[in-house]
């Protein structure tokens, strides 16, 4: 596995964890602003609210990190980008044996 592959892994493992958090607190704060399932009795909507609109920019950051690098693996395990070959992987090996 090459380099890049390995960090794109890892940030698409890593980033996976706090995205779900992110999403599910985001879902609650939206279902607790709107007053369905009867969500409204853990917080008030102001304080909804605030917290809902300070979750955007977090959840765009890590939707942006976990996406990218998992579509771009997916597109080489699908073959629709190449492997690029590290310059130092295809060396010539000389011998001076006849």
């Amino acid at each position: 596995m090459k380099r890049l592959d390995y960090v794109f892994l890892r940030v698409v493992r890593w980033s996976s964890w706090p995205l779900l958090l992110l999403v599910i607190l985001f879902l609650i704060t939206g279902y607790i602003m709107s007053g369905r399932f009867g969500m409204s009795r853990f917080m008030d909507e102001k304080t909804a609210l605030t917290i809902h609109k300070l979750m955007h920019l977090p959840l765009l950051v890590l939707l942006v990190a976990h996406v990218v690098p998992a579509v771009y693996l997916a597109f080489q395990r699908w073959g629709w980008i190449k492997r690029r070959n590290h310059p130092h992987a295809t060396t010539k090996v000389i011998s001076n044996s006849p």
